[in-house]
């Protein structure tokens, strides 16, 4: 029983990683997108 358990924690756990890994990678993309426009905007580019 205990080894179930284990291994269900260790399944969210993994999910729990890829899911927070996602959302920096998305984070960073837009910080990267926003960069660009307001270079863009500024005419400085």
């Amino acid at each position: 029983m205990s080894i179930v358990v284990i291994l269900v924690g260790l399944l969210l756990a993994f999910l729990a990683f890829r899911f927070i890994a996602g959302i920096v990678k998305f984070a960073v993309l837009a910080a990267i997108v926003i960069a660009v426009i307001y270079f863009l905007s500024q005419g400085s580019l």
